[in-house]
């Protein structure tokens, strides 16, 4: 049963340091999981066809999702395992939590205004309602 921080490429380092902490804390491992939007996926795979004239197959979409969670985590983690995903970030998320049986779920989550939370959507604070497991929400400056 991991630890599981969800990241985007904005994540401060002060999400993963908690994240690492919990984990090391309870000698769980840590999983760093980035998700590839729908939106992201459809550019990536007018991109690939347009340079090679194959559709992105979802393997490949899921490594470079990896990537990006290997990038973030990078010189500020030292033991981790990053995991790529596709599809809708929060709903993708809190599935994940319920497949590897997640101890706990990690979030950064910063201040809105009134109008930015009616207007914007919150990947972090899906996750915080819907997810199974307890969710550590680390606010961000």
């Amino acid at each position: 049963m991991p630890v599981v921080v969800a990241v985007d490429e904005d994540t401060k380092e002060e999400v993963l340091l908690e994240a690492e902490q919990l984990a090391a804390d309870r000698d769980l491992q840590l999983h760093v999981v980035h998700v590839i939007s729908e939106s992201t996926f459809k550019n990536l795979e007018e991109t690939n066809i347009k340079d090679t004239g194959q559709p992105v197959d979802l393997e490949t979409v899921r490594k470079f999702a990896a990537e990006v969670g290997e990038q973030v985590a990078s010189g500020i983690l030292s033991e981790y395992t990053s995991v790529g995903l596709e599809g809708d970030e929060p709903t993708r998320i809190v599935q994940y939590l319920q497949e590897v049986d997640a101890e706990y779920a990690v979030v950064g989550v910063h201040k809105r205004s009134p109008v930015g939370k009616a207007i914007f959507g919150s990947v972090s604070q899906s996750i915080l309602l819907n997810a199974d497991c307890p969710v550590l929400a680390v606010r961000t400056t």
